[in-house]
């Protein structure tokens, strides 16, 4: 009988405990469940201090302080050293730089052959050229005649003084071809005729214009009393009538 007693009472303590576990839990859990959802719904329950902590934005950091001014940079000037006429760089930098002042430039009065160039007397080698230019003739400068000149057929055929006369090419006649030629030809300070060529004209009536008028002869053209070249053009007719 004692041992059931024992037994039972054992069994009784066991599922007490085990109440007080779970009623325990419970209560834990309600309490930390409070704790959670009594600040979310009631947020005028928290600390004033604390929520305006977390509402206003820190101030803004100061701005940094400005850069320091640059340091003067002291250029000092290197004295250049002359040896043996070379500019040569100098071997050490001078602690004080003398100024150097110019001469001032020395006076014309004194410079041979300026007195010519006033009055005309020879002071000297220039004073003796520009003296003597000055008081003698002034020289006559002839301009140089051009090497080639043109003129114009009309004024050039005046000048002509011999030479073949033009034949007309039977052929030409017979085909009843007629017409000018002209030619281009260089008339030399002798009065010969070269450069020869055709301008334009009848292909049959081209032949016979260059073999007369190349042994034509001119009057030599003068410029300035000097002949020249002269460069002009030659017309030949030809006509069935003569």
């Amino acid at each position: 009988m004692f041992e059931d007693a024992l037994m039972e009472s054992g069994g009784k303590i066991k599922t007490k405990s085990k109440y007080f576990v779970i009623v325990g839990i419970i209560i834990n859990f309600s309490i930390i469940a409070a704790m959670i959802l009594i600040p979310l719904i009631y947020p005028e329950a928290l600390p004033t201090a604390s929520l305006t902590t977390l509402l206003v934005a820190p101030p803004p950091p100061p701005p940094p302080p400005p850069p320091p001014p640059p340091a003067p940079v002291h250029i000092e000037k290197v004295v250049s050293e002359m040896m043996n006429n070379q500019l040569t760089a100098p071997t050490k930098i001078p602690k004080e730089i003398k100024m150097v002042k110019e001469e001032a430039p020395p006076s014309m009065a004194g410079v041979a052959g300026m007195d010519g160039m006033a009055g005309g007397s020879a002071g000297g080698v220039m004073g003796g050229i520009l003296g003597g230019i000055g008081t003698g003739p002034a020289p006559v400068v002839k301009a140089a005649a051009p090497k080639k000149i043109a003129v114009s057929a009309g004024v050039i055929a005046g000048n002509k003084i011999g030479g073949m006369d033009v034949r007309y090419p039977p052929i030409a006649r017979s085909a009843r071809i007629q017409g000018t030629v002209v030619l281009q030809a260089t008339i030399s300070k002798g009065g010969t005729i070269e450069n020869l060529r055709v301008l334009n004209g009848p292909p049959m009536l081209q032949q016979a214009a260059l073999e007369a008028v190349k042994t034509w002869r001119y009057k030599p053209y003068l410029l300035n009393g000097e002949p020249v070249e002269v460069e002009t053009q030659v017309n030949v007719v030809f006509t069935l009538g003569g």
